[in-house]
Order: structure tokens, then C-alpha cells, then sequence
């Protein structure tokens, strides 16, 4: 069966964030046109990868990889509270599928989803509800991080996975690119900051708005050419998705995350989802993609990117990626 894959980079500045009006109607035309391909390719379900901002997994147990069996969006970032749709059945399956593989990957009865899950669902169609979407989390946040070997390894094995289903699969992501929103370290953060990246209640009202209000006074700052991040770096982003268009993966093997997060800031290793993404489409043969819309956007605090690929036969046209 054949396999689509659908890539967008998410912003929790997407709504109220500042960017010219040309701008903001590049990224709905970006996301109407992912929708279309969506649409016409019709998944029996998706796999998504993504990473998480400490909203549902936090360092009292953080895994590199997990995979939702069950899953609640939170609600964060104006984004819709409640329960996801994912088919059960596939996920165990997925999962044991993984751990056959010699993959040691965490299993979710219960999983948490913030922004970085759902955003790209409403975006595309106004809701992340009635599309069954099995969720799996790479850690792209809380150091140590999983390497870049391994995401794409954990991608092929998914890939694997969804070949063998006989099913039409949805590979999709949401992360990055180059971005450098305000979060502290772990290891560097005063006691009562650490504590909130280590337990794993949720925040108060008050600790949520203080949160937010953080990354929008830094993307006012961004906006304005100034601020203390790492500004979007649109020759990182470019030159990455050239490979990723090109279906080199590989050539992220060696890349150290430190080394990624002070080319494109603390944000960066986003990336790691959207390379296994592509990693797991690949497992089907040739790719072919399509770039709908790229801008770095300073006053969002990312790169924002719109892709989708999938695979083909030396006869497919790239318009219909």
C-alpha cells in the first residue's frame, strides 16, 4: 500500500503572532493546499511524530521515545482540550512491532499532547478529532537527547510497520525548524524552575500565563530585530530541507545535538521528528515532495515550513506530492 507524508512546522504565535499580512496568508495557503493532498490521498490512519514543550513529559521520567495508545490534547496554546481518536489496536501493534525490532520504546496508556501534537490538525482542518492518529513522542527538549542516528533508525522501523499494515498510512510531523524559544535548562534553572520541568502535575493558571507571555514578548522582540534568542535561520532551514527533499537523512547521522542546537537554537532538534518521518517513508522507495511554503518568521519564533512527500514510480509527476 502506498505511503503520504505530511510536514509543518507549529508556532504557539501562529494565531496573535506578528508577520505581514502577505505572510500569514502564504502559511493558509500553505496549509489549504496540504489539506487538499491529504484529502485526496484518504489514510486509513496516521502516525505522527512530534516532540513535547514539558507539558506531558517531564524529567521525574523522560523517555527518548513513546508511543500513545490512548491520548488527551491539553489544551495549551488555545488549542481544543480533549481526547484524541487513536486506534488502540494499531498502536499495541505498533508498539510491539518496535520492541521486536530492538527498539526500547515507552508505551502511553495516558499520553499528553500540547500544541506541538495538535496544532498542525488545526490548522489543517480546524480540528485534531476524527482522524485516528497514533501518537508517538521523540524527545527534542530535555537533553540528553536521542541521537540523530536513532530517530531515523526508529523511523525506518516504523515505516516497516506501516508497509506490513496494508493499510494507506499518514506519516506526519509537526516541529522546527530553526527556532530558539525562551526554555530554561534543567540544568542550569534555580530550584523552583527545575522543580516544574521535573514533576509532572500541571501548572497553575498563573505559571501557564507567565510561560506564555515569556515567548510572546520574545517574539515581539524577534520581530522587532532584537531580543536575546538566536534569530530563524532560513539558510539552516533551506539547506535542510534540501536534503530532507532529497531523501539524505543519513547525512544527519554524525550531527551532535549540541552542535544543532547552537546552529538553530534551542528548538532545533525538532528536526529529529521530521527526519524519522521521512526515514519511514523512504522504507516504501523513491520520494518525491513539495515544498507549499517556507518563511522564517522572526516574530513567530520559527521556521515555518509546509511539505509533503511520498513515494513513487519513475513515471509520478512532483505536482502530486
Amino acid at each position: 500500500m502506498p505511503l503520504k507524508l505530511a510536514c509543518a512546522s507549529h508556532s504557539p504565535l501562529m494565531r496573535d503572532g506578528p508577520c505581514s499580512d502577505e505572510v500569514r496568508s502564504g502559511v493558509s495557503r500553505g496549509f489549504a493546499a496540504l489539506a487538499a493532498t491529504i484529502r485526496d490521498f484518504d489514510p486509513h490512519y496516521v502516525i505522527q511524530f512530534s516532540p513535547d514543550h514539558f507539558s506531558g513529559f517531564f524529567y521525574e521520567l523522560m523517555p527518548a521515545f513513546c508511543v500513545g495508545t490512548k491520548a488527551d490534547a491539553i489544551g495549551d496554546w488555545d488549542t481544543t482540550a480533549g481526547p484524541l481518536d487513536v486506534p488502540h489496536d494499531e498502536a499495541v501493534a505498533l508498539s510491539r512491532h518496535l520492541l521486536r525490532a530492538d527498539f526500547d520504546v515507552a508505551q502511553s496508556h495516558h499520553m499528553r499532547l500540547d500544541h506541538g501534537f495538535v496544532q498542525i490538525w488545526e490548522s489543517l482542518f480546524g480540528t485534531a478529532t476524527g482522524l485516528p492518529i497514533i501518537p508517538i513522542f521523540i524527545n527534542c527538549a530535555a537533553p540528553p537527547l536521542p541521537s540523530f542516528r536513532r530517530a531515523r533508525q526508529l523511523g525506518e522501523a516504523v515505516g516497516r510497520f506501516a508497509l506490513q499494515s496494508g493499510k494507506r498510512v499518514l506519516l506526519a510531523t509537526s516541529g522546527g525548524l530553526s527556532h530558539d524559544p525562551p526554555i530554561p535548562s534543567f540544568w542550569k534553572s534555580p530550584p523552583e524552575v527545575a522543580s516544574r520541568l521535573l514533576d509532572p502535575q500541571n501548572p497553575t493558571a498563573g505559571e501557564r500565563a507567565a510561560r506564555e507571555e515569556r515567548t510572546k514578548v520574545a517574539g515581539r522582540e524577534a520581530h522587532a530585530g532584537g531580543g536575546a534568542i538566536l534569530p530563524v535561520s532560513g539558510k539552516w532551514d533551506r539547506g535542510f530541507l534540501d536534503r530532507l527533499s532529497a531523501g539524505l537523512t543519513g547525512e544527519f547521522d554524525d550531527l551532535h545535538p549540541e552542535d544543532m542546537i547552537a546552529a538553530a537554537g534551542r528548538g532545533g532538534p525538532g528536526v529529529l521528528c521530521w527526519m524519522a518521518a521521512m526515514a519511514a517513508l523512504a522504507t516504501a522507495g523513491p520520494t518525491e515532495s513539495r515544498l507549499h511554503f517556507y518563511e522564517a518568521i522572526q516574530g513567530w519564533v520559527a521556521g515555518m515550513a509546509i511539505f509533503s512527500a511520498r513515494t513513487v514510480s519513475p513515471a509520478s509527476s512532483p505536482e502530486q506530492a
